[in-house]
């Protein structure tokens, strides 16, 4: 899927820009770019890594979470709900390395640029480099 992006800028709000906005339990990830390479020398073809299950890349951007049911007095059903929605938040963060089930996922192309829109469940681990093993 490709969306195209019409951003019409003007002198009265120069920071008119769109901004992606993930629902649920989605994470947005850049797929990382594969070797073309074996050890040995050998070329790659693009298909050869299309075709593995379990792919990696860079978590862009995290959805909010899991909701969470209202705790509204069912007695009550009449009255409007004035209680905000709540979220479980996800484990993964920006900028983490997911890996991840690659049939799972949805491909879209958003300003000339490969992501992946996937829901949390499909990430088999999450790498994050927080200086834990200094």
């Amino acid at each position: 899927m490709i969306i195209e992006e019409n951003i019409v800028e003007t002198d009265e709000n120069p920071s008119n820009q769109k901004k992606i906005i993930l629902v649920g339990d989605r994470v947005l990830l850049k797929p990382k770019t594969p070797d073309n390479k074996t050890k040995s020398g050998l070329y790659l073809p693009p298909t050869v890594h299309e075709q593995e299950k379990i792919q990696s890349g860079y978590i862009v951007k995290v959805g909010p979470g899991y909701p969470i049911p209202a705790l509204a007095d069912p007695d009550e059903s009449w009255k409007p709900n004035r209680e905000e929605i709540r979220y479980v938040p996800l484990q993964a963060r920006e900028g983490d390395v997911a890996v991840y089930l690659q049939n799972t996922g949805h491909e879209i192309e958003f300003k000339n640029e490969k992501y992946i829109i996937l829901p949390h469940s499909s990430i088999l681990m999450l790498i994050r480099d927080e200086g834990l093993f200094e």
